[in-house]
């Protein structure tokens, strides 16, 4: 969740977003390494306080207890701290937009949320925590200057149980039955999707579905789905479109039909399917989103996010899942809808870590200046990195999280580059847990584009492509036409068509871009408030 409340100098995230959805993130597990290697993780998980110091009765971290020591933090400019993020619909939406022959607009390109639609072959944990994996390689511009890297920080978690040991699902549908959602691709494609993912769920999940376009009404009550599949296919069928977008009064419905519903040792979670175009009620969110907040601390409820449609409200979307603690993810195909609905969102309801954050520590004797590419709004201060009163990510089971760093080092400077930690919640429990993994000048010898980095390759590949899609200043961007022939070579390597769609949308954008999509100097000016030395 992001509070919008918070003053900017603490740097609280203040935007939103896809709960199960990264869970929904449309995922590449292509096999590959980062040039030159990457490192270990370093377990510092406890039920019981962390290592160099137990956690305080408030929430924060106390002072380290007696004979125990912290290893001395870096200096505040050589830290970079950020709520984890799972949201993909930056991605599919500015897609949808390409295929259509426009542009995104720039201010609903998010690029972390391109880099984690593709999913790393990151090694995974064997319990419910995470594992970090960190790699890099150089990263050279046209113009032949070295001196930039990309760093990579990759986190993972475990994939799903099987279907029969994970707790049982409470899903509150909220479907958008508005006029603006009887253009192909929308409503269509959400009665698809719940029809397809009846039959998926479990005999002992349970499902309520809530309509609104003026007005809202519950058309099926919490229900377990192996008493009414039949009686649910009936409702989803019978939809049909009508009237304005009153988001606020499906939001409120869905939320109170949660409620009444709601199911303790279960995963409850309101899913809502709408091109989030609210045109009637309350349109400016400030009182849907105080709901929310209420339910979610309250009673556990999550919010995931599903937009649709060539027209969508993607800054209203966002902020709904972030302050219901979710994410949010864009289906425009049946294809898509079926990875959402059909593949992910049953087997990833369970949640493997509450509030998580990282935070990365680069080495001053090495780094000159480092740039985190994205995250802006899911930034937190750094001195409440270990304040668990302050709002992180919410992980599920089998999600990829990265996060790309462009990163210069000092001038023939050898040894540690970084230092990544994750710190999250227990679920259940919320106790405390952190996990490390470091890299070294060592790791970034490697030329990212040359062969064998397939894996970093793409997650470069995700990210310049964002930038360029909103003005592109990041040192050593290549320019769209290599980037695209970059993806055009690894989906021929691979097979795979989500990279085949990244090419063809890079495609798509270096027509219309033209030459604004390239970089020539690949020495683009950092953006005020990065921080570097």
């Amino acid at each position: 969740m992001r509070r919008h409340d918070e003053p900017v100098a603490r740097r609280r995230r203040s935007r939103t977003t896809a709960a199960v959805a990264a869970l929904l993130a449309a995922g590449l597990a292509v096999a590959g390494c980062g040039a030159g290697g990457g490192g270990s993780s370093n377990d510092r998980s406890s039920t019981q306080g962390l290592k160099g110091g137990t956690a305080a009765p408030d929430g924060g971290t106390a002072a380290p207890r007696e004979g125990e020591q912290r290893s001395p933090a870096p200096a505040p400019d050589y830290l970079s701290t950020f709520a984890l993020d799972v949201d993909t619909a930056s991605y599919g939406y500015a897609r949808r937009a390409l295929a259509d022959g426009r542009l995104p607009d720039p201010a609903t390109v998010r690029p972390e949320e391109f880099v984690n639609s593709f999913r790393p072959d990151y090694p995974r944990p064997s319990d419910n925590g995470f594992s970090v994996t960190l790699d890099g390689g150089r990263a050279w511009d046209q113009a032949g200057r070295d001196g930039w890297s990309l760093v990579r920080v990759g986190l993972a978690t475990r994939g799903a149980d099987r279907k029969a040991e994970r707790p049982p699902a409470a899903l509150t549908f909220v479907v958008d039955v508005s006029g603006s959602m009887d253009e192909p691709g929308r409503l269509d494609l959400v009665k698809e999707s719940l029809g397809l993912l009846a039959d998926q769920l479990r005999d002992d999940d349970s499902m309520a579905l809530v309509t609104f376009s003026d007005e809202a009404e519950t058309r099926l009550p919490m229900t377990r789905v192996g008493d009414a599949r039949d009686r649910i296919h009936e409702v989803v069928d019978a939809l049909a479109t009508s009237s304005s977008t009153n988001v606020e009064a499906g939001v409120r419905t869905g939320y109170d039909t949660a409620v009444e519903g709601h199911r303790k040792g279960a995963t409850n979670r309101v899913v809502l399917l709408s091109d989030a175009l609210a045109n009637t009620g309350d349109t400016e969110a400030e009182s849907i989103l105080a709901r929310i907040d209420e339910e979610r601390r309250e009673y556990g409820i999550t919010l995931f996010g599903v937009g649709v449609g060539s027209e969508y409200g993607d800054d209203l979307m966002e902020r709904l899942a972030d302050k219901g603690d979710g994410q949010t993810t864009y289906v425009s195909t049946p294809a898509q809808a079926r990875k959402v609905f059909v593949d992910q969102l049953p087997t990833h309801v369970e949640l493997r870590a509450r509030d998580a954050k990282a935070q990365v520590a680069f080495d001053r004797r090495t780094v000159e200046k480092f740039r985190l590419i994205g995250y802006e709004n899911r930034a937190v201060a750094d001195d409440d990195f270990r304040n668990d009163r302050v709002d992180g990510g919410e992980i599920g089971a089998g999600h990829t999280v990265t996060a790309l760093y462009a990163v210069k080092t000092r001038p023939g400077a050898s040894g540690p580059v970084a230092t990544a930690t994750v710190r999250w919640l227990d679920p259940t429990t919320r106790a405390p847990h952190e996990r490390s993994g470091t890299v070294g000048t060592a790791a970034l010898t490697g030329d990212i584009w040359g062969d064998g980095h397939d894996s970093l390759q793409l997650t470069a590949i995700a990210a310049y492509f964002a930038d360029a899609l909103r003005g592109g200043d990041l040192p050593g961007a290549p320019g769209l036409a290599r980037l695209t022939n970059h993806a055009g070579a690894i989906a021929d390597r691979s097979g795979s068509a989500v990279v085949g769609e990244l090419t063809d949308a890079l495609r798509k954008a270096a027509g219309l871009l033209g030459p604004r999509g390239e970089n020539p100097s690949g020495e683009g000016e950092l953006r005020s408030g990065d921080p570097y030395s």
